[in-house]
């Protein structure tokens, strides 16, 4: 998986590989070429008191020590440019692909792997793309270069290169494979670290209510410690690599000056030659000691590499029609026609050959117990999940070959846990629909209930001080109450400007005052659109046109409040239990 990413997030870049490949080769050439220029400046001049020739091959080296130094830099600034570029795109990529998953395969993945993957994952492949570039084209020219100058330099030396090498090679390879399934266990358990902190910091008014900070601090311990634990493994294993390699280095280093004397006092080989066979040597070990770097950095891009791959290879269960098809009228009808929908795994459908139709213009009412399966049939209009069986309509149209515009413009949600965004209460109202004036956004507040704590919310102080639309809210809507983040979100909505409006359990933080105020604002703004509303109180509902009664799953009753209060024994139960309920109060 390592290698097709590289293959196919490098293709944009191969100008920048091409000429970090050119300029690796000049460097690298250079670099081998230094030694043998010392040598003949040792042989040629310093042995024989040529002081010319010194001066000579002296300039020489200086020329190609600084045609290495030149070709060196620009080749770390086409790399670094090269694998920058890498990491955005497969950024992009992962957020792209996620941006694009239903719930079910959010859900599978989860919150905390899918940051990791985008963010901890990539680095690791930009990383290695970095370190690759810079060193893996220079690894193999030094190398087989080092070999070949050092052979010319000496042939009866030429073993020591065939020991020492083999060897190094082999201590690496026994480490790496080692490290390998260290580097998977680590991003398991940077995962499992994220998603602790992730459900104590998003569950912390929950944690605190029922004084379980002690628990939770265990929790994150454990996980903690097990990732502590292999980052010592791994630690301690790099720590070995250290002393392994410069002893590899000193050991060989020993040999040539001591077989290497024993055949200069033999006149088999001259000082200058011996010396640059030694720094042959040591530029064969350093490449091999570089390309034990890459090597321990390999393990954990590739386990890195295989988590970006499986979400880029998860194919979106919601895809895009091929040939998107446009209602013949924009009415504002749905049709639930025979629809049934699973879970992954489920063992029994939430939903079971559900059938109903909600008339344009009208408001239908979809009530049941907890479980019976109301916000899992409202999520089907907007496509957040596909039906199992069975078709969703809009307009005539299955919502499955609607246009994922067509459809967004078409029906807003007001989800069950209200969402707001960092920012400005203005952005979020825009969220829905960019070029909002602020006379909607203001009617729609209004419409909401929301207008008069939005005029009175002040944010920030002195030059940052903001009020009105420009006051900012915190991430998830944090900083305003349950009834305001309702409120808010039911104005968001309003906003866009659609035909369905669909209303999961959204009035359920707001008083009864409040509920009824905003149900009268909708009736009048809001005449016209065809309304949805999930709810778990009967006052809420008691003025719709059609209420479906669910139970466990299945369409057990429709009708007007009065119809349903007189035939259906569901209904009435349902009534009865809020009635005994409010009776004490």
């Amino acid at each position: 998986m390592l290698w097709t990413l590289l293959r196919r997030h490098l293709r944009p870049y191969a100008g920048a590989v091409l000429a970090v490949v050119v300029l690796q080769l000049v460097s690298t050439l250079a670099m081998l070429y230094l030694p043998s220029l010392n040598a003949r400046i040792i042989d040629e001049g310093v042995a024989r008191g040529d002081t010319a020739r010194i001066w000579d091959l002296g300039l020489v080296m200086l020329g190609v020590a600084l045609v290495q130094v030149v070709a060196a830099i620009a080749a770390v600034w086409f790399g670094a440019k090269a694998a920058m570029g890498v990491g955005r795109d497969l950024r992009r990529a992962v957020y792209t692909r996620v941006d694009g998953f239903s719930a079910e395969e959010l859900g599978r993945f989860g919150a905390p792997t899918l940051i990791t993957r985008g963010t901890n994952d990539v680095n690791q492949v930009q990383m290695l793309t970095l370190m690759g570039l810079n060193f893996m084209v220079a690894v193999p020219i030094m190398a087989v270069g080092g070999i070949l100058m050092a052979v010319q330099e000496d042939p009866g030396l030429s073993w020591l290169v065939w020991v020492s090498v083999p060897v190094l090679l082999v201590i690496v390879g026994v480490i790496v494979a080692r490290l390998m399934p260290l580097f998977r266990r680590m991003q398991d358990e940077i995962d499992a670290v994220n998603g602790v902190m992730r459900e104590q910091v998003t569950g912390i008014r929950v944690v605190r209510a029922f004084v379980r900070e002690r628990h939770e601090a265990e929790r994150f311990t454990d996980a903690n410690g097990a990732l502590a634990r292999t980052s010592v493994l791994i630690g301690r294993l790099f720590v070995l690599l250290g002393p392994v390699i410069t002893m590899i280095l000193h050991l060989a280093t020993a040999a040539v000056l001591w077989f290497g004397g024993q055949r200069v006092d033999a006149g088999l080989v001259e000082v200058g030659s011996l010396t640059a066979f030694m720094q042959y040597l040591l530029q064969i070990l350093m490449a091999v000691m570089m390309g034990t770097f890459m090597m321990m950095m390999l393990p954990r891009a590739v386990v890195s590499a295989g988590r970006i791959g499986e979400v880029l290879d998860t194919v979106p269960t919601l895809a895009e029609p091929v040939h998107p098809v446009e209602p013949a009228q924009r009415r504002g009808e749905v049709e639930f026609r025979d629809v049934t929908f699973a879970y992954p795994g489920a063992e029994a459908p939430v939903l079971d050959g559900v059938s109903f139709t909600v008339a344009p213009g009208t408001t239908t009412a979809i009530i049941g117990s907890t479980g019976a399966g109301k916000s899992t049939l409202v999520n089907l209009i907007p496509r957040l999940y596909d039906a199992t069986d069975g078709q969703v309509l809009l307009d005539g149209v299955p919502v499955t070959q609607l246009a994922r515009a067509e459809l967004t413009h078409a029906v807003a949600l007001v989800p069950q846990k209200p969402f707001l965004f960092s920012g400005t209460v203005a952005e979020n109202m825009r969220f829905g629909a960019p070029g909002a004036t602020e006379e909607q956004i203001w009617a729609a507040l209004k419409t909401a209930q929301a207008a008069d704590f939005v005029r009175e919310r002040t944010t920030g102080e002195g030059e940052t001080a903001a009020s009105g639309l420009e006051s900012r809210l915190s991430q998830g809507g944090t900083d305003v109450s349950g009834g305001q983040r309702q409120r808010l979100s039911i104005a968001r909505a309003l906003v866009a400007a659609p035909r369905i409006l669909v209303f999961d359990d959204s009035f359920s933080a707001l008083d009864v005052t409040t509920d009824a105020r905003l149900r009268g604002a909708l009736d009048a703004r809001a005449a016209g659109i065809t309304r949805i509303v999930v709810a778990q109180r009967v006052a809420t509902i008691t003025e719709a046109d059609q209420i479906v009664v669910l139970d466990e799953g299945r369409v057990v009753g429709r009708g007007t409040h009065a119809e349903l209060l007189a035939g259906n024994e569901t209904y009435r139960q349902i009534v009865d239990s809020q009635v005994r309920e409010e009776e004490p109060a």
